[in-house]
């Protein structure tokens, strides 16, 4: 079992920064691949960004890179999502999930892959 918590939420100017936190219990965390999504009211919840189990290899949705950033310390079983230059639209609550299956990439857009769901943050973003 993996519980995961998030920190770090907030409101912030557009044009600022945030950073989320994701700590997970458990002892396979290092061997999950991790993703943060995002959603928003009436919306369907949207991959943001993944990096696999090993931190070997990161992926982001277009809207979001050159401009968040994800990483991990498996040492402290925690993924992190730093977002700069924020814009309005990134406005939402930010969840951190865990996938299902151990050292296992697959699509890391695929949110049904993920089993592991922590309770979210919010982002707020004035413009």
């Amino acid at each position: 079992q993996v519980q995961l918590v998030e920190s770090g939420g907030g409101l912030v100017q557009a044009g600022g920064s945030l950073s989320l936190s994701c700590a997970a219990s458990g002892r396979t965390f290092s061997s999950r691949t991790m993703g943060w999504f995002r959603q928003t009211p009436g919306k369907e919840r949207e991959f943001v960004a993944g990096i696999s189990w090993n931190g070997g290899r990161t992926y982001y949705t277009d809207s979001v890179k050159g401009r968040f950033t994800i990483s991990r310390d498996n040492a402290k079983n925690t993924v992190l999502l730093q977002m700069n230059s924020l814009k309005p639209e990134d406005m939402a609550v930010y969840y951190c999930a865990a996938k299902r299956a151990i050292a296992y990439n697959g699509n890391m857009e695929a949110s049904n892959e993920y089993g592991y769901w922590g309770q979210g943050a919010q982002v707020t973003v004035s413009s």
